[in-house]
């Protein structure tokens, strides 16, 4: 194996193992700033070695191991050690065990309460969700400063701050790393879902730059999602909200051109849909709707997205359910976004005139006026009912408004072709 083979084994191994050893650490240390250092070391020891040592047989044990030593050395040289003895106790025995055949059993012992506090610490809602989002992606998705950076279009120097003042913030207020229970559980969650679900919509549809898409930040949102869902299977939403972005995923190579342009649903060839990403988004809905209870925002947009993924042509969309679906969302979590998209429901279900009835309502709503989908959606209601030079204007609105390159170019273009 060249070194170039065993650089990219260390950053597809980082990737994956980096939350488990971050939140193993945390658990012996309680600090997670603390803990991703101690990571850290661990990955600059396996770049100095693996390159001559050779990749190890288990190499999620090595990191986990050696960022472990590193951890309880460190609480000895600053003789911590007879205050944290009790705490230290297990983790000496785990270490006696490393030695044994056992090893994988060991080291696995609960890392899946581990994920999950890690999980709720990073999402804490004393955290801004700026800070939420960037801290979430560095511990959880594995992600560098410079890639978070990329992603958001923000400066190296503005995510490592964000991610400093995240982890100082945790500290400061002494956020413990444990599983909250009973209400606070319950609070904390929806602060979880709803970063995983930022994540994703940024990736999937990205608000600015030149790129309709970033494929590698919805792919990291959806990896979380299926971990948190491993981890709690007893909660329908966190099945709704990855059957939402399992089916919304599926659509991803049908929604770009060979150039990279944005191609909307109904052009799209649905034989590009990925068919094993909807049968998963299918799965987890109907996971969560077994669980019973009143279905919460996420599992009703996932029943939403389920309508367009069982149509095989656009025609046999049933828009009356979807209609209803975003009713009935609207009524749980009131919000204008969620009522320009019924506006687009009832129009495919009764008629442009309908539909733009409703968007006409929310032409002065403050919160919109300076969202591009809501001119976007009048827009083509108005060329559907013939009213051209209208439906041109609002087009070209739209266009000003959004931040996205590929989208201000087929905004403008579609203005162009109504002019033509």
């Amino acid at each position: 194996m060249t070194a170039a083979d065993t650089h990219r084994t260390i950053e597809a191994v980082w990737r994956i193992e980096s939350p488990k050893v971050v939140a193993g650490l945390a658990r012996i240390v309680r600090d997670v700033g603390l803990a991703e250092d101690l990571a850290q070391d661990a990955l600059v020891a396996a770049l100095e070695q693996w390159p001559s040592a050779g990749i190890p047989n288990n190499p999620g044990a090595w990191l986990m191991t050696t960022a472990r030593h590193r951890a309880i050395d460190l609480l000895r040289r600053q003789s911590l050690f007879e205050r944290k003895q009790a705490e230290l106790g297990y983790e000496i025995e785990v270490e006696q065990r490393l030695a044994a055949p056992d090893i994988d059993a060991a080291l696995d012992e609960d890392v899946n309460d581990d994920l999950l506090r890690l999980i709720f610490t990073a999402c804490h809602p004393v955290l801004a969700a700026d800070a939420r989002v960037a801290l979430t992606l560095r511990l959880l998705g594995g992600l560098t400063t410079a890639e978070i950076a990329r992603a958001f279009l923000a400066t190296e120097s503005t995510i490592a701050q964000r991610i400093v003042r995240a982890k100082k913030t945790l500290a400061d207020k002494r956020v413990p790393f444990e599983l909250p229970r009973g209400p606070e559980r319950e609070a904390r969650l929806a602060s979880v879902l709803e970063v995983v679900y930022l994540v994703f919509n940024e990736g999937y549809s990205a608000t600015a730059g030149d790129d309709w898409m970033r494929p590698a930040l919805f792919e990291d949102a959806l990896r979380l999602g299926r971990i948190l869902a491993e981890l709690t299977p007893g909660d329908a939403e966190v099945h709704g909200l990855v059957a939402l972005m399992e089916i919304q995923a599926s659509r991803s190579k049908a929604r770009v051109g060979p150039h990279g342009e944005p191609i909307l649903l109904f052009d799209q060839n649905r034989a590009h849909w990925d068919h094993l990403l909807i049968r998963r988004g299918l799965t987890a809905l109907e996971r969560a709707i077994r669980l019973g209870g009143e279905p919460g925002p996420y599992q009703l947009q996932a029943a939403i997205a389920a309508c367009h993924a069982r149509a095989r042509v656009p025609a046999e969309t049933d828009w009356t359910m979807i209609a209803t679906l975003y009713e009935t969302l609207g009524r749980l979590t009131p919000s204008p976004v969620i009522e320009l998209n019924r506006a687009v429901a009832v129009a495919m279900a009764s008629g442009p005139a309908a539909g733009l009835a409703i968007v006409d309502r929310l032409v002065e709503e403050p919160s919109l006026q300076g969202y591009h989908l809501l001119p976007s959606v009048r827009g083509d209601l108005l060329a559907k009912m013939g009213r051209a030079r209208e439906a041109r204007e609002e087009f070209e609105r739209a266009a000003s408004l959004t931040k996205n390159a590929r989208e201000r170019a087929l905004l403008l273009e579609r203005a162009s072709r109504i002019a033509g």
